[in-house]
């Protein structure tokens, strides 16, 4: 059986973070492992608090389960300070990596702050060089290119300077673009491809991101290629969306294993 490893938050709520990630590497017959690297306050309402884990106890949680354990993708998420990068950064940097995915989570949907601003620029000179793809949205990749973006053809210039910045591949997120279609823009450094899906509507979105980069993760574990890793992600976080959960006052989460109960 493939692996793979989430190195993030954790969402006491299960529907972001961590507990996203390993059901969605469950989805797709990937094996997940997890180092948490900040225990959050938070419900389907918003985000409360958040306490961040030693960084000793991430580095060695990271270099025990490698010195074991095959691992065939890394998907990265909520690293929220400059010690946490700098351990990550230099952790895995003394690895031969598999595939790493980065998804650059900056802010939750209730606007709580889950990157600090002095370590904006340290995840990208320390993360990103380690990135085969890197998953930001709309309001990160304008973040990180200091551009408003409201088209695609601007999604597509933002993909161009975000891979600049380190990454080897981008996948721009379209979903908070607007429009009818949902719209992702993917770049490997030679082309262009746009990606869309229907766009369901509905207020449980609650860890989207996180599913979707933990999809394109499981896949390239299993050795598939970017585009189609990419696109099959879609797929799945399109589905896990349109039967989404009415669970909580708030964004509900998707069905991670929607699938499996159209079986059962």
């Amino acid at each position: 059986m493939k692996t793979a490893l989430t190195i993030a938050g954790s969402d006491p709520s299960g529907g972001a973070g961590i507990q996203a990630d390993l059901k969605t590497f469950h989805a797709h017959g990937v094996f997940g492992m997890s180092v948490i690297t900040a225990v959050t306050v938070q419900n389907t309402t918003k985000v409360y608090g958040v306490q961040e884990i030693d960084p000793v106890m991430v580095q060695d949680q990271i270099i025990y389960l490698f010195d074991d354990i095959q691992i065939d993708a890394v998907k990265i998420g909520m690293v929220s300070s400059i010690k946490l990068i700098e351990t990550i950064a230099e952790t895995l940097g003394k690895i031969n990596l598999p595939p790493v995915v980065l998804d650059p989570v900056m802010i939750s949907k209730s606007g709580y702050s889950l990157l600090k601003k002095d370590a904006r620029n340290s995840l990208v000179e320390r993360l990103f060089p380690l990135a085969d793809v890197v998953t930001p949205n709309i309001y990160e990749a304008e973040a990180l290119t200091g551009t408003k973006i409201e088209s695609t053809d601007e999604m597509k210039h933002a993909a161009a300077r975000i891979l600049k910045l380190g990454a080897k591949k981008v996948v721009v997120k379209g979903g908070h673009l607007g429009g009818k279609p949902a719209t992702d823009i993917l770049y490997d450094g030679i082309l262009f491809k746009e990606l869309t899906n229907k766009r369901i509507e509905t207020k449980n979105t609650h860890g989207t991101g996180c599913t979707f980069s933990s999809a394109i993760a499981a896949n390239l574990a299993k050795g598939i290629d970017f585009f189609k890793a990419v696109s099959d992600a879609k797929t799945y976080i399109t589905g896990a969306i349109e039967h989404s959960l009415e669970i909580g006052h708030g964004h509900g989460p998707v069905d991670h294993f929607f699938n499996f109960h159209e079986k059962a």
